[in-house]
């Protein structure tokens, strides 16, 4: 449908496509039906999946599987008595629930886990997936550092399982839209890219309620801490993980990521070879290792990436691609694209410096050489998901479809791995206030 500017498209595009005088072209885009959603096969089979942690992602998770048709929920695990509930809840079902993932695994009915534990934990549970002859979906980021990424990828690769990464920008409609449009070369060299996202509450910084029956009979705190330095039962860290450096990584892990997988997805990047990070710790002054504002520059091959996340303004999120003949920008469900006036234009400026004579002749010459009359200005367009559209329920499916079909994700082990890395590099070069490298022959970071 064709619309008129309004206010919010206003705000929303900024004052120079307005002030250019472009008209507006606003889309609606239609989800895709997936054969996974629609369970429309003539066998009707469900693929049967279990969901390994059911907190937060892990309750979301399961709220957006129920709309996947062919996907059953057939067990959770959890270390704590509430997530338990918790999932059984969101998934709507009373499903079988244990503390012991392993015995989900042992189970031959099984064909799929969804992965949604804390970052530090990603490692053992995949390869214990992966062991057992399940195909893996991983919650974001993919690892928690370089070499349980390498061995995430290796075992995967070994295993032939299907993985994929749970970052579902991937496989969003609007990113889907903006990648063809990228492709088209529409948006013609582009050599930067912007990326943000940034939140204003203590909830926005991880400062997560502590549970009132949070204690260590309600939550196996040893078996959480299994695969990190050992402390004494501390609920702050088991609610607030995301904040240490133990158990996660920071700003980086949780917010950076999304945007290096939307970005990977749309442009087709893969890894950046520098990263250069600056922020502080400016608010959040709670014990916690991270910065609340950090600020990266990074160089992939032939495109700059500037990317910043700040815990103390509500500025939401964009991705903006600078190209040559236009300006792509994607703001929550949207993606808008900008045409650049490219047309030739004689010089002004400079000539503030000639003589009226020479730059009456140089104007004239101008002129004559450009004949025809300056091309206009293209329509801005904007597309948009539908009110309610749920990308996570669309990953999911793909996830499903691919079990069935043996076919290759988009978010395979190598891209959510390509993501994780680049925020380590982040981190890294925070922490050790370098410029930090990959070096591909190493398969490592390295500090400059």
């Amino acid at each position: 449908m064709n619309t008129s500017i309004t206010r919010r498209d206003f705000v929303r595009l900024g004052a120079g496509a307005v002030a250019a005088g472009a008209a507006l072209k606003t889309t609606l885009l239609e989800p895709p039906t997936l054969q996974a959603q629609s369970n429309s096969d003539s066998s009707g089979r469900k693929i049967r999946f279990v969901s390994i942690g059911t907190g937060i992602r892990g309750c979301d998770l399961l709220r957006s599987a129920r709309k996947v048709a062919t996907g059953e929920c057939v067990g959770t695990a959890d270390l704590y008595t509430m997530h338990q509930k918790a999932g059984q809840e969101a998934y709507g079902a009373d499903i079988p629930t244990t503390r012991d993932y392993r015995s989900l695994l042992d189970r031959k009915d099984v064909d799929a886990v969804i992965v949604a534990v804390a970052d530090f934990q990603h490692r053992r549970v995949v390869l214990d997936c992966v062991a057992s002859g399940k195909d893996v979906y991983c919650e974001k980021p993919m690892s928690h550092n370089v070499a349980d990424g390498l061995a995430m990828v290796d075992a995967v690769q070994k295993g032939k399982r299907i993985f994929q990464a749970g970052s579902q920008r991937v496989s969003n409609i609007v990113y889907k839209k903006a990648a063809d449009i990228y492709k088209s070369g529409r948006l013609g060299e582009v050599s930067y890219i912007e990326a943000h996202t940034d939140r204003n509450s203590p909830s926005g910084a991880w400062v997560y309620p502590v549970a009132p029956d949070a204690n260590p009979q309600t939550i196996d705190w040893e078996a959480w801490i299994h695969d990190a330095p050992l402390r004494p039962f501390d609920a702050e860290r088991f609610f607030r993980w995301r904040c240490f450096a133990d158990y996660g990584e920071g700003v980086a892990g949780d917010l950076y990521v999304h945007l290096l997988s939307g970005i990977q997805c749309v442009s087709g990047i893969a890894m950046p070879g520098r990263a250069y990070s600056s922020g502080s710790l400016t608010h959040f002054k709670d014990g916690r290792d991270y910065p609340d504002l950090l600020v990266t520059l990074y160089d992939y091959p032939g495109v700059a990436v500037n990317m910043h996340c700040n815990q103390n303004n509500g500025s939401n999120e964009s991705i903006v691609f600078y190209g040559k003949e236009g300006t792509m920008t994607i703001a929550g469900d949207t993606v808008t694209v900008s045409p650049q006036d490219t047309s030739p234009q004689p010089e002004g400026y400079s000539l503030n410096g000639w003589t009226a004579a020479a730059k009456k002749q140089y104007l004239e010459e101008w002129r004559a050489a450009h004949p025809e009359p300056a091309v206009k200005l293209g329509e801005v367009e904007s597309y948009s998901a539908p009110h309610g559209y749920d990308d996570t329920a669309d990953h999911i499916a793909n996830f499903f479809n691919a079990i069935e079909t043996r076919e290759h994700v988009v978010e395979d082990e190598v891209f959510g791995n390509n993501a994780a890395i680049a925020c380590h590099m982040a981190n890294h070069s925070y922490f050790h206030r370098n410029v930090a490298t990959w070096d591909a022959s190493a398969q490592s970071i390295k500090g400059v």
